[in-house]
C-alpha cells in the first residue's frame, strides 16, 4: 500500500480508503460481511475509513463502529452529515443546531468519542459558510472532530469557504471529498486546480464509475451490476450518454489487456496519478470486490498508458454530465435564473 498526507494536515492515509456506504441495507451487506471487508481492508494496510450518517440510515457507521471496534486508534475515520435524516425539515443541512445534534448521533452509532474527519456531504445553499464553520471550529476545539472537509462542493464554494475561514478567523476546509473517474473528468477543470491551490486533501469517491469501469459492463453482455437494478437509466445504452461511456469502455478494456491490467487496476491507477489526489475510495459489497480492488494498492501507470487513456476520454470531460452532484442550483431551478 502507498501513503501520502492528507493535504496539509500530516496525517498519512492509504492510496486506497475503504467507503462504507454499502454497508447495511444499501449494498445488502451483513455485520459480519463488513467486518470481514474491514478487517481484510486493515491486512492489507488501508488506514481511512469512509462513512455517513445517511448511509442506510445509520447503519452503516453501526457497522463501521462494531467492525473497529479495540483497534479505533489505527484508523483514520471519516463520517459525513447534511443530507436528509428522515422527513424532518431540520434533520438536514448544515446549521449549527444540525450539525452539533448529528455529530453526537454519529458518535453513539460508530461508539467513538471523536472523528478523525468530518465532512459536510453537500453544499447547503440555505446555510451561510460563516454558520457551518463555527459550528465546525467550535466542535473541532471540543475534541469531538480532528479535522473538517466538504464533499462534492463546487469549485467556487470550495474558494468562499477558504476565504469565508480567513475572514471570520475560524479554522477551514482541510479536505474535498469529489467524484472522479476516467469517464467523469470535469473537475480536472475547476476543482482539483482549486484544492492544489488551496492544500486540500482529496478523497475520490466513484472511482470506477457506478460499476462502469468494474470490467462488468461490457458489449454484448447483460449488465447484472448491483447499480443497474435501483438506477436502470444510468446503463440503458440507448441514451446517448451511456453509448458514449460504453464505447469508451471498449476502448479501455482493449488498452488495459494491452497493459496487463485489469479494468479496476486501469480505473484506480487513473485515479491515484493525478497529483491533486490523495486516496481513492473503493466502496466493495463482497470481499471478492475487496480483493479485486485491493489488486490496484501498487498500480503505477505509465506515461503511454495515461497517454492513452486522455486519447479515449479527453482531460476535463464529463461524459455523462447530467449526473455531476455539484451543479449549481440556479442551472437546476428555473426561478433562481430568472427576474
Amino acid at each position: 500500500m502507498q501513503y501520502r498526507t492528507l493535504g496539509r494536515t500530516g496525517v498519512q492515509v492509504s492510496s486506497l480508503a475503504l467507503g462504507a456506504m454499502n454497508f447495511g441495507r444499501i449494498g445488502r451487506t451483513t455485520q459480519d460481511e463488513a467486518t470481514a471487508i474491514v478487517d481484510a481492508a486493515l491486512e492489507a494496510g488501508i488506514n481511512l475509513i469512509d462513512t455517513a450518517d445517511m448511509y442506510s440510515d445509520g447503519e452503516s457507521e453501526e457497522m463501521v463502529g462494531k467492525a473497529i471496534a479495540g483497534r479505533r486508534d489505527d484508523i483514520v475515520l471519516a463520517t459525513k452529515a447534511s443530507m436528509p435524516m428522515g422527513d424532518e425539515r431540520n434533520h438536514r443541512g448544515s446549521s449549527r443546531r444540525w450539525l452539533v445534534t448529528e455529530l453526537d448521533n454519529s458518535l453513539r452509532r460508530l461508539g467513538v468519542d471523536h472523528v478523525d474527519l468530518y465532512q459536510i456531504h453537500r453544499w447547503d445553499p440555505s446555510t451561510s459558510d460563516e454558520e457551518t464553520l463555527s459550528a465546525l471550529t467550535d466542535l473541532q476545539r471540543a475534541g469531538k472532530i480532528r479535522y473538517f472537509g466538504s464533499s462534492t462542493f463546487p469549485a467556487y464554494r470550495i474558494v468562499q469557504a477558504q476565504w469565508a475561514a480567513r475572514e471570520h478567523h475560524l479554522s477551514r476546509y482541510v479536505t474535498e471529498q469529489p467524484s472522479y473517474s476516467i469517464l467523469q473528468r470535469g473537475i480536472e477543470t475547476h476543482v482539483l486546480p482549486v484544492t492544489e491551490e488551496y492544500g486540500l486533501g482529496v478523497l475520490v469517491w466513484s472511482p470506477l464509475a457506478a460499476g462502469w469501469l468494474s470490467g462488468a459492463v461490457r458489449e454484448g453482455q447483460e449488465i447484472t451490476t448491483s447499480r443497474s437494478a435501483f438506477m436502470p437509466q444510468r446503463f440503458d445504452t440507448a441514451i446517448p450518454s451511456n453509448r458514449a461511456r460504453l464505447d469508451a469502455v471498449e476502448q479501455l478494456a482493449k488498452l488495459a489487456d494491452e497493459a496487463g491490467l485489469t479494468m479496476i487496476q486501469l480505473a484506480l491507477g487513473f485515479v491515484t496519478a493525478h497529483p491533486a489526489v490523495t486516496s481513492a475510495l473503493i466502496g466493495p459489497r463482497t470481499l471478492d470486490h475487496l480483493h479485486s480492488q485491493l489488486a490496484a494498492a501498487h498500480t503505477v501507470l505509465s506515461a503511454d498508458v495515461l497517454d492513452a487513456i486522455d486519447a479515449i476520454v479527453a482531460p476535463g470531460t464529463d461524459l455523462a454530465a447530467h449526473e455531476k452532484h455539484d451543479t449549481p442550483p440556479a442551472l437546476l431551478d428555473p426561478s433562481l435564473r430568472r427576474r
